[in-house]
């Protein structure tokens, strides 16, 4: 009998967050599913050392409203959302490549 199609599922090693996440189930859920976690304390550490870790996601965040359709969300349906989720993605990957 063969597994499941499709490459295996990997999960994160390390999760990093601001003190937005910083409560007892948030650490828990990590724990439980088996990752290290890196949450900033409120009113202990402050979130800049989280900053080079973060930095990535807020950049291409950042870089999504470019692409007008993606600003405002006409699509009613979901999976064309996506689609041009993914084709402004695959462009910013491009140009970084160019």
């Amino acid at each position: 009998m063969h597994g499941k199609r499709g490459r295996p599922r990997r999960r994160p090693g390390k999760l990093h967050a601001d003190k937005g996440y910083d409560y007892t189930r948030c650490r828990r859920a990590c724990t439980y599913r088996g990752f290290k976690h890196r949450i900033a304390r409120k009113a202990i550490e402050s979130s800049s050392h989280l900053g080079k870790h973060r930095w990535v996601v807020e950049r291409t965040f950042a870089w999504l409203p470019r692409f007008g359709r993606l600003t405002v969300r006409y699509e009613r349906r979901a999976n064309i959302h996506l689609a041009f989720t993914l084709i402004a993605g695959s462009l910013i990957c491009m140009r970084a490549l160019t």
